[in-house]
C-alpha cells in the first residue's frame, strides 16, 4: 500500500486547512492593494472598504478563481522529475502552503505589504531544491518573476507619475478647478471603465472558459468604458463646487468628483483581485486532492473543485476582516499623503499596469505595481511628499520574500518528509 493511500484522508484534511491558512494570509495582506488607495485618499472608510472587500474578492474568487489549475503554477517545477516519487508533490505543496501562509502571517502582523505569488513561488523553489535538486527548478521563469520586481513598479510609477500630472495640469491649474473637473473627469472614467474591464477580463474571467481574443477585450472595454463615462457623467452633474482648503489641491467639489470615481475603481480591483490571487492558494491544495485522488498520478492541470474556491474565498475574506487593515494603513497612508485624485491615479496606473502586463504575459505582482503607482504620484509632488523610512522597509520585505519562503518550506517539507516518509 502506498505511503498516499495510507494517509489520503490526512493528506487531503492538512491541505484543506493549510489552503485556508495560505488564503487567510492573501486577505490579510494583498487585499490592500484594492482598497488601501480608496481608504488611504478617506473617498472610503475602512468599514466601507472591507465590505465592499468582502462582496466582491469572495465573487472573484468563487465566480471566477479558475476551474482547472496548473498543478504546479508558473511552471517553476519539472512535472517529469516527480513521477517516480508522487508522494514528494504532496509533501513539497503541503510545505509550501504553510511556509507561504507563515511568511503573510508575520509579514501581515509587521503591517508589510509584500507579493502573495512571490510568497508561494518562493516556497515551491524552496521544496524543488529540497526534495527534487537543483536542476528540477525551471530558473528562467523564477528569473523572469524576480525581474518583474524592478518592471511592474517603474511601469506603474511612471503612469501614476503622467497621470496625477495631468490632473495637476489640467484640473487643479485651471481658473476653475470645479468647471475643469467636470470638463475633463468624464474622459478619466472612460479610462477607469476601459482598464477595469480590461483587467476583469484578461486576469478576471480567463478561468471560466471564456476564450476571448485580445481584440475582443479591447472593443468590449471600450464600450464598457463609454457606459461608464455616461453614468459618470450623470452622477458627477449632482456634485457641488465646495470651498477651497489649506492644501491647495484639497479643492473640495474637485476631490469628491475623483471620490466618486475610487468607489469603481475599489469593487473591480477587488474582483480582479481575488479571481487572480485565489490560485496562489487553491493551486497547491488542488495539486494534493488531484495526487491523492488519483493515487499518485501527477497530471499537468487539475479541475479544482467548486467547494475548494469557497474555501479560498472564505479564507481570503476571514484575512481581510481580522488583520486587513494594519497593511491597508501602510499602503493608504504610509508611503505618502493620499487625497481622492491621488489614490485614483495610483489605482488606474496599477489597472493600467496589469492589463500591460496579461497582454504581454509579464508575470508581475499586483502589490509591487500599487506600491510603485503611490511612488510616482508621490514623485510627482517632489521628494519631501514621500516617506523614505517606509519605502525602504517595505523595499526590504520584498527582498526577503522568495528566500524566506524557500527557508520555510524546506524547514517543513523535511518536517513532512519525517512524519509521514
Amino acid at each position: 500500500m502506498s505511503i498516499i493511500a495510507e494517509h489520503a484522508n490526512t493528506f487531503i484534511i492538512l491541505a484543506c486547512l493549510f489552503g485556508f491558512f495560505m488564503a487567510w494570509g492573501v486577505g490579510a495582506n494583498d487585499v490592500a492593494n484594492a482598497m488601501g488607495t480608496s481608504v488611504g485618499s478617506k473617498a472610503i472608510t475602512i468599514k466601507q472598504a472591507i465590505i465592499i472587500a468582502v462582496i466582491f474578492e469572495f465573487l472573484g474568487a468563487w465566480l471566477a478563481g479558475g476551474e482547472v489549475t496548473q498543478t504546479i503554477r508558473k511552471g517553476i517545477i519539472d512535472p517529469a522529475a516527480l513521477q517516480n516519487d508522487p508522494q514528494l508533490l504532496v509533501y513539497g505543496m503541503l510545505a509550501s502552503l504553510l511556509a507561504a501562509g507563515t511568511w503573510l502571517l508575520i509579514a501581515s502582523m509587521k503591517g508589510w505589504p509584500v507579493s502573495t505569488t512571490h510568497s508561494i513561488v518562493g516556497a515551491i523553489v524552496g521544496f524543488a531544491l529540497a526534495g527534487l535538486g537543483i536542476d528540477a527548478v525551471g530558473w528562467p521563469k523564477v528569473g523572469q518573476i524576480a525581474a518583474s520586481w524592478v518592471v511592474s513598479p517603474l511601469l506603474a510609477g511612471t503612469i501614476a507619475f503622467t497621470l496625477f500630472k495631468s490632473v495637476q495640469h489640467l484640473i487643479f491649474e485651471a481658473e476653475d478647478p470645479f468647471a475643469a473637473a467636470k470638463r475633463y473627469v468624464p474622459f478619466y472614467i472612460l479610462l477607469v471603465g476601459f482598464a477595469i474591464c480590461m483587467v476583469t477580463l484578461t486576469k478576471g474571467l480567463k478561468h471560466l472558459g471564456l476564450d476571448l481574443s485580445f481584440g475582443t477585450n479591447l472593443l468590449l472595454s471600450a464600450l464598457f468604458g463609454l457606459g461608464m463615462m455616461a453614468l459618470g457623467g450623470w452622477m458627477e452633474r449632482r456634485v457641488q463646487a465646495g470651498s477651497r482648503q489649506s492644501d491647495h489641491f484639497g479643492f473640495t467639489g474637485v476631490e469628491r468628483v475623483f471620490g466618486v470615481l475610487m468607489i469603481f475603481t475599489a469593487c473591480a480591483m477587488a474582483f480582479a483581485h481575488g479571481s487572480n490571487d485565489v490560485a496562489n492558494a487553491v493551486g497547491p491544495l488542488a495539486a494534493v486532492i488531484s495526487v491523492v485522488e488519483q493515487g499518485g498520478t501527477i497530471g499537468a492541470s487539475a479541475l479544482v473543485p467548486w467547494w475548494v474556491l469557497v474555501l479560498g474565498g472564505g479564507g481570503i475574506v476571514v484575512g481581510l476582516v481580522t488583520y486587513g487593515h494594519k497593511v491597508i494603513a501602510t499602503v493608504g497612508t504610509g508611503i505618502t499623503e493620499l487625497t481622492p485624485s491621488r489614490g485614483f491615479a495610483a489605482t488606474l496606473a496599477a489597472a493600467l499596469t496589469v492589463v500591460l502586463a496579461s497582454g504581454t504575459g509579464l508575470p508581475i505582482s499586483t502589490t509591487h505595481t500599487l506600491v510603485g503607482a503611490i511612488l510616482g504620484v508621490g514623485l510627482a509632488r517632489g521628494m519631501a511628499a514621500l516617506n523614505l523610512r517606509v519605502i525602504g522597509t517595505i523595499a526590504m520585505s520584498w527582498l526577503i520574500t522568495l528566500p524566506a519562503g524557500a527557508g520555510l518550506a524546506i524547514l517543513f517539507f523535511f518536517m513532512f518528509k519525517g512524519i509521514f516518509g
